[in-house]
């Protein structure tokens, strides 16, 4: 297998010497993003905009530095994400941008538009093909991501609840999906309606293509029929009183399996880049409403053209640093049935895994775990 280059560069700063956005664009381009040809070519910069009450997403100011960079090479950069299979702040377009907007991103703060990619209800979608997959023979994809000519991901690399962390697999293969795309990686079955939570509006019918709903005239209540029911999500996106959702959740290594199929479908064929900041190492996914104190020191800013190395170099990076005190991490680390899993992440929640997905990820040709980490 080829070794692969991650750059890296710590947040350390000088006073009165170069900045952090500043750092990110020296990083970006050392790594070699200028020999990707953008003049007059659509870009989509993948990121995670933070659900509401969640304060360790990145900050638009390192959004704002990749899309100088790639404006400064001739490219038309958007940011962009899909909405979200669970009912919150982002499972249709409207709440998601205004999310966006309440944590900071618009288009004056990163001066480009922000997409998002799978539409208004998280329907507009466009099948892939995956490459070897083993799980996944079409990936269902935000449209929008699919149409730009070239793809950077710029991802918050952090602890996760199933997939132990969170950093370009995850940004890009789960991030990616639509709706209906999410349900592919995450579940294994089909939605249920809280009749308590239903208001009856029909709404969800509208978007039924496989008479998958039934609608009781007498309680006025939606339900699933089993028989029909295709387990798309598409009736998620339909309810705007968050009455329907899934419950047959995937166990967590075929999670990570199908995900980093996604993320081959994302990448392949076409140029890409990709960043990550290990930084407010935060125990759980981005899509919290909260986020606990961190659970690591934060380590610093990687880039890759090979979103597996880059993934394992920043894995490797936090596993060598100390635990924080006061942190999910420590606490579970003073538990006396405490089990040492010589690995923070599993430490941290116990019932996560990650190496599955780097492992599949490689043995399906998206990238090499052996890198050169090279420090600027």
């Amino acid at each position: 297998m080829a070794v692969s280059k991650v750059y890296f560069t710590d947040f350390r700063t000088t006073s009165g010497g170069m900045g952090m956005p500043d750092k990110l664009k020296k990083l970006i381009r050392r790594a070699g993003i200028d020999q990707i040809d953008m003049d007059g070519k659509f870009v989509a910069v993948k990121m995670h905009f933070g659900e509401l009450g969640n304060v360790a997403f990145l900050r638009p100011n390192y959004a704002r530095a990749v899309v100088d960079v790639v404006k400064s090479l001739g490219g038309k950069p958007f940011l962009t994400d899909c909405n979200t299979l669970y009912p919150g702040s982002r499972k249709n377009a409207l709440e998601h941008l205004y999310c966006a907007w309440q944590n900071g991103f618009s288009p004056l703060s990163v001066d480009c538009p922000i997409l998002i990619a799978d539409g208004l209800k998280g329907t507009d979608d466009i099948s892939v093909p995956v490459e070897g997959g083993e799980y996944i023979k079409e990936a269902k994809i935000g449209r929008a991501i699919m149409d730009a000519d070239i793809f950077i991901s710029l991802s918050h690399f952090k602890g996760h609840e199933n997939t132990g962390f969170g950093g370009a697999i995850k940004n890009i293969g789960m991030g990616c999906g639509s709706r209906a795309g999410k349900k592919d990686q995450h579940n294994n079955g089909i939605p249920k309606v809280d009749e308590a939570m239903c208001r009856g509006c029909k709404r969800c019918l509208r978007e039924c293509a496989n008479d998958g709903l039934v609608f009781n005239e007498e309680t006025r209540k939606m339900r699933v029929d089993p028989a029909h029911c295709v387990g798309c999500g598409r009736c998620i996106g339909g309810c705007n009183f968050d009455a329907i959702s899934f419950v047959d959740n995937a166990a967590n290594k075929i999670l990570n399996r199908r995900m980093a199929e996604y993320t081959k479908a994302v990448v392949t064929g076409r140029p890409h880049f990709h960043i990550s900041l290990v930084m407010d190492i935060s125990p759980n996914c981005d899509c919290h409403s909260e986020n606990d104190a961190p659970i690591l020191p934060d380590v610093g800013m990687f880039a890759s053209f090979d979103p597996l190395a880059l993934d394992q170099a920043c894995v490797d990076a936090c596993l060598k640093n100390q635990p924080l005190p006061g942190s999910q991490l420590t606490d579970q680390m003073a538990r006396p049935d405490f089990h040492d899993h010589h690995d923070h992440f599993e430490n941290s929640t116990p019932e996560s895994e990650w190496k599955s997905c780097l492992e599949h990820a490689e043995k399906i040709g998206l990238g090499s775990r052996q890198y050169e980490l090279i420090k600027i």
